[in-house]
C-alpha cells in the first residue's frame, strides 16, 4: 500500500515509478480522491461540533427555563442527528474506502537499480552470481520421461483432481521429503532461521496484507463464499420426512463452520509476513528471520496453457520459504543475504544456476526488486525460475500495520519486508532428476541428500 502523503509531497516522482512499471499515471486521481476524503471528514467533524454546542446551548436553555428555546434547540439537534451527522459521516467513510480501494490495487514502485523492461526477455543476468555448468549428458530426458518408471503418475493425479496435479510413489516420495528437509535444516541451523509451521488456510485480510488482495482473487482457492443461508435452505427442505427443519443452534453452527471465506496460502509468505501484522517490534529484535516447509495451492488463472507437460506448474506443489523482516537501513542488505541463502541449496546439490534482476515489467505486485534463480534443466535444454527473492520495502508492512520502534524513540516507523523461496520443492526434484540422471533411467542421489535417502542410486 503506498502513502498518500508521500504522493502528495512528490506526485511526480510516484507517478514515475508507476511509469517505468508500464502504468498511467495516477498520482492527480489519488490526491483528488484524498482532498474530496478530507472535504467530506471536515463536514461531518463540523456537524458534530454543532451538535456538542448545540447541547450546552440546550443545558444553558433549560437552566434559564426558556422552553421555547429549549424546544427549537431540541429540533435542531435531531434534524442534525438523524441527517447531517449520519449523512456526513457516511459519505466520510465512503470517500475514505474510495481511496483505499484505488491505493489497494496499484503495485510497488520499483527500485531505483532495477532495470528497464516489459518482460522476461528484458531481465539482466547477475554475471557474479552464476554457478557450476551443465552436466554432459547425452540425449538427455526430461523429468517426466524419466519419473514415469520411477513412481511419478500423472494419470492417477488426474483421476482424483483433474490437470496440473500428481501422484509421486515410492522414491519419488521420500525424494521430494528428503529435499524439503535438506532445505529447512540448512536454513535453520546454518542461517538461522526460525521455522514455523503455519496456517494454510487464512482470512482476507491476511491475503491484503501481502499484496495477493485484491488484484489476484482469481489466482488463489478459497473455501465457502458465503451464500450461508441458501445452503441451509437447501440442506434443511432436504431433510427426511418427518425430521423438523434446522434448529437456530444447527444453523448457527453450519454459519460458523461455512460462513466464513478462507483461502488456501498461494505460498507461506502469506503466513509468514503476516506473523507481525499489527505489531509494534523493537528495533534490536529486528532482523527477524522465518522458514517454513508448506504445501502451496495456485490457481494458475492467469496461465492458461503455458508448462502444461509435467511438474513445471502445479495446482497444489511444495515450498520451502523465507521471510525476513528488518529495519529500512537493512532490507538491501538483507535482501542480498537471503539470496545468497536460497542460491546454497543449489550450491550443496551441485546445481548450475544462474541469477537475474528482473525488469520492471516482470516484477511481481509487492516488489521493488526481485532476484531470481533459475535452474539449468538438461531436459528442456534451458534455465528455470527455481526461486524468487523480493524486497518489499514498506509495501506490505503498511497493508498490515507492521511498525518497529527504535530505542530511545517514541515514535513508530514501517518495518520493511522480504520473502524468497529457498526452494521450490518441486521444481528441485525436477533438476535433480534431470541433472543427475543416468543412461539406464536410473537417478544419482546428489551427495548433500544421501543422508535423508539412505539410497546412493533411485532406480526402477
Amino acid at each position: 500500500m503506498h502513502d498518500i502523503k508521500a504522493i502528495r509531497d512528490d506526485p511526480k516522482s510516484f507517478d514515475e515509478g508507476l511509469k517505468r512499471r508500464g502504468l498511467a499515471p495516477k498520482a492527480a486521481e489519488l490526491i483528488a480522491l484524498d482532498d474530496a476524503r478530507k472535504e467530506r471528514i471536515q463536514l461531518a467533524q463540523s456537524a458534530q461540533e454543532r451538535r456538542n454546542k448545540i447541547s450546552k446551548e440546550i443545558g444553558i436553555a433549560k437552566a434559564a427555563k426558556d422552553e421555547a428555546r429549549v424546544k427549537e434547540l431540541m429540533e435542531e439537534m435531531s434534524r442534525l442527528k438523524s441527517d447531517i451527522t449520519t449523512a456526513s459521516a457516511s459519505v466520510a467513510d465512503e470517500a475514505t474506502e474510495q481511496l483505499n480501494a484505488a491505493l489497494a490495487e496499484i503495485p510497488n514502485t520499483p527500485a531505483p537499480d532495477v532495470p528497464p523492461g516489459k518482460d522476461e526477455k528484458d531481465n539482466k543476468e547477475v554475471k557474479a552470481r552464476a554457478f557450476g555448468k551443465p552436466p554432459s549428458i547425452t540425449k538427455p530426458k526430461d523429468h517426466v520421461d524419466l519419473g514415469a518408471p520411477l513412481g511419478m503418475d500423472f494419470e492417477a493425479a488426474a483421476r482424483m483432481s483433474g490437470a496440473r496435479f500428481v501422484v509421486l510413489k515410492d522414491q519419488l516420495a521420500r525424494l521430494e521429503r528428503a529435499i524439503g528437509n535438506f532445505m529447512l535444516d540448512l536454513h535453520t541451523k546454518e542461517f538461522g532461521y526460525s521455522e514455523v509451521s503455519p496456517p494454510l488456510l487464512v482470512r482476507d485480510q491476511t491475503m491484503f496484507g501481502t499484496g495477493q488482495l485484491p488484484v489476484f482473487k482469481m489466482d488463489l482457492y478459497s473455501t465457502y463464499e458465503g451464500e450461508v443461508e441458501s445452503y441451509l435452505r437447501r440442506i434443511s427442505h432436504s431433510r427426511p420426512e418427518g425430521r423438523p427443519p434446522l434448529t437456530y443452534d444447527e444453523s448457527a453452527i453450519l454459519k460458523d463452520v461455512f460462513g466464513q471465506q478462507l483461502f488456501l496460502i498461494p505460498t507461506a509468505e502469506v503466513s509468514l509476513t503476516n506473523l507481525v501484522r499489527e505489531q509494534i517490534l523493537d528495533e534490536e529484535k529486528l532482523p527477524l528471520r522465518f522458514t517454513a516447509y508448506t504445501p502451496c495451492f495456485r490457481a494458475e488463472a492467469g496461465a492458461a496453457g503455458k508448462d502444461t507437460r509435467g511438474m513445471i506448474r502445479m495446482h497444489q506443489f511444495s515450498k520451502v520459504e523465507l521471510v525476513s523482516i528488518t529495519t529500512p537501513e537493512e532490507s538491501e542488505k538483507e535482501h542480498e543475504r537471503m539470496t545468497d541463502c536460497a542460491q546454497e541449496v543449489l550450491k550443496r546439490l551441485n546445481l548450475h544456476h544462474r541469477v537475474v534482476t528482473l525488469c520492471t515489467g516482470d516484477m511481481g505486485f509487492a516488489a521493488r526488486k526481485t532476484y531470481d534463480i533459475e535452474v539449468w534443466l538438461p531436459g528442456q535444454n534451458t534455465f528455470r525460475e527455481i526461486s524468487s527473492c523480493s524486497n518489499c520495502g514498506d509495501f506490505q508492512a503498511r497493508r498490515m500495520d507492521a511498525r518497529y520502534r527504535a530505542k530511545g524513540e517514541k515514535h513508530t516507523r514501517f518495518v520493511h519486508t522480504l520473502n524468497g523461496s529457498g526452494l521450490a520443492v518441486g521444481r528441485t526434484l525436477i533438476a535433480v532428476l534431470e541433472n543427475y540422471q543416468q543412461p539406464d533411467g536410473s537417478i544419482l542421489v546428489p551427495d548433500a541428500l544421501k543422508p535423508y535417502m539412505g539410497v546412493d542410486v533411485i532406480g526402477r
